[in-house]
């Protein structure tokens, strides 16, 4: 159990060894778990991460937030008050970008930004659809595949989701945040890259659902650029995990349909 010492509020709990064995033993007789996988038509999908690096000087500029708590960024303090401000600007600067003290973006790389022209140009004129977290990743997205002749769009109305579907957009944008269970994008396209990466498993799931389900024609391919020695890792670590814990729960409790 992890507590505040100086409130005694309880923050976290940590399972006894055999915990998890027995709440699936206590809960099998009321719950009953039904995976879609198990009885629809699902296309195959490959999951992909590609890494890439920052330099020495990038390097530098991470790691001095990361240790301190404080570190300069085109001439200016960028700090983290606590461990998620902290957590967050990493994730930032993994991405390229931070939003300083004043609000304004400084950009620390742009390492994701050429990995992702390189998906793209490799998607040989295949539509592709781009989830991003941060409002400085979409517009420095925007900003790096316009200057390179792209029409990058937002998948948000009514209206991108039909042009999307009829084959209209190359290259869309969508937020994990707003990628409801409802949006249906699956006849659009089949390749998805993960600029950004989230800490949430049921956004992060929901997300590649937008392409990878029933109805779904092609091999379905989510690419995750991720940098190295990073923030982006321990996400990529903790979505397993998290995936792990969830399967297991969802095999113990698993309907036995006889067909």
């Amino acid at each position: 159990m992890d507590a505040n010492p100086y409130t005694g509020v309880v923050y976290g709990y940590t399972p006894k060894s055999g915990a998890e064995k027995q709440i699936y033993e206590r809960i099998s007789d009321i719950t009953v778990s039904m995976k879609a996988l198990d009885f629809l038509d699902m296309p195959e999908c490959v999951p992909v991460v590609h890494h890439v690096y920052m330099d020495a000087a990038e390097r530098a500029v991470y790691d001095g937030l990361k240790e301190d708590l404080v570190t300069e960024l085109d001439g200016e303090e960028i700090d983290a008050a606590n461990a998620a401000v902290l957590t967050g600007k990493l994730l930032q600067m993994a991405n390229g970008a931070v939003y300083g003290e004043d609000g304004e973006v400084k950009q620390l790389h742009d390492r994701k930004l050429l990995m992702l022209e390189d998906l793209i140009e490799q998607a040989n004129g295949q539509n592709v659809l781009v989830a991003y977290w941060y409002q400085h990743d979409r517009q420095r997205i925007i900003e790096h595949l316009t200057a390179l002749g792209y029409t990058p769009r937002d998948i948000r109305a009514d209206e991108d989701i039909e042009d999307w579907n009829s084959g209209e957009i190359q290259i869309g944008l969508i937020s994990p945040a707003s990628a409801g269970h409802g949006l249906n994008i699956q006849k659009g396209g089949h390749i998805l890259i993960w600029f950004s990466m989230v800490w949430s498993l049921e956004m992060y799931q929901q997300t590649n659902a937008r392409l990878w389900r029933q109805g779904q024609k092609e091999v379905v391919t989510i690419h995750h650029i991720v940098t190295r020695d990073t923030v982006d890792e321990d996400v990529m670590d903790a979505l397993e995990r998290k995936d792990t814990t969830q399967r297991n729960l969802i095999a113990a409790v698993k309907a036995r349909i006889q067909k």
